[in-house]
């Protein structure tokens, strides 16, 4: 049974990811920016069901083992199986369109910046522009039209009432938000790549612990 409590725990530890990284996706992402494309903004809520589905295929997998119940052990390394490969390629379908994804999250912020004046969108872009240190979509003077050849405080170098202002390389930020937030993903896709694998690494473990199980099982054998 030490073999099944090690499949079902890597199974838990990978749909319990999944489920922080969707909830933090939404949060951060679908929170600050207007994505529209279904696609988008439905990734992180499929994140999150992906994660619940492997979570209950992990208490299916326990209830076989338990019992010893070779056909649902089966049915739990089968549904592993099913969702690596599917992981896999979302992730191969993620790369071969990370323009398009690259061109709605553009989209979005331009659309988040348009509603400025809304209170919630204000909030949004200003936490936005001062976590990553930028101005505008592409560059600060994209506020120009909206805002009266001014930017919004949160683009200043030095926040205080009124210095959006002054528009001065000096005085405030000039790189556009589009550009910082790209740069500090490509900085940051070892860390993401890193993540992505461990968790394909637990599901492989608990393919191979299931099917050292249901050998077990098979044979006659508990195994330890």
């Amino acid at each position: 049974m030490k073999m099944h409590l090690v499949s079902l725990k890597v199974a838990l530890i990978s749909g319990i990811a999944l489920i922080v990284v969707g909830i933090l996706v939404q949060t951060h992402v679908n929170g600050t920016l207007q994505i529209t494309s279904v696609a988008a903004s439905g990734a992180p809520i499929l994140i999150i069901v992906v994660g619940v589905i492997i979570n209950f295929v992990a208490f299916f997998g326990c209830c076989g083992a338990w019992n010893e119940n070779y056909c649902m052990i089966t049915t739990f390394a089968i549904l592993l199986v099913i969702i690596f490969l599917v992981e896999i390629a979302a992730a191969i379908a993620g790369y071969v369109f990370k323009d398009q994804i690259r061109d709605v999250f553009e989209k979005s912020f331009n659309e988040t910046m348009a509603n400025y004046n809304q209170t919630d969108k204000a909030n949004s872009i200003d936490t936005l522009q001062k976590q990553f240190k930028c101005c505008g979509g592409v560059q600060y003077s994209d506020w120009f039209p909206q805002l009266n050849n001014t930017v919004p405080d949160s683009c200043c170098r030095v926040i205080k009432k009124g210095c959006g202002k002054n528009t001065s390389a000096s005085n405030i930020y000039v790189e556009g938000c589009i550009k910082s937030i790209r740069s500090w993903l490509e900085e940051n896709i070892l860390i993401v790549a890193g993540v992505a694998l461990g968790i394909a690494l637990f599901q492989l473990l608990g393919i191979i612990f299931a099917c050292v199980l249901m050998k077990g099982i098979k044979s006659g054998y508990e195994v330890m």
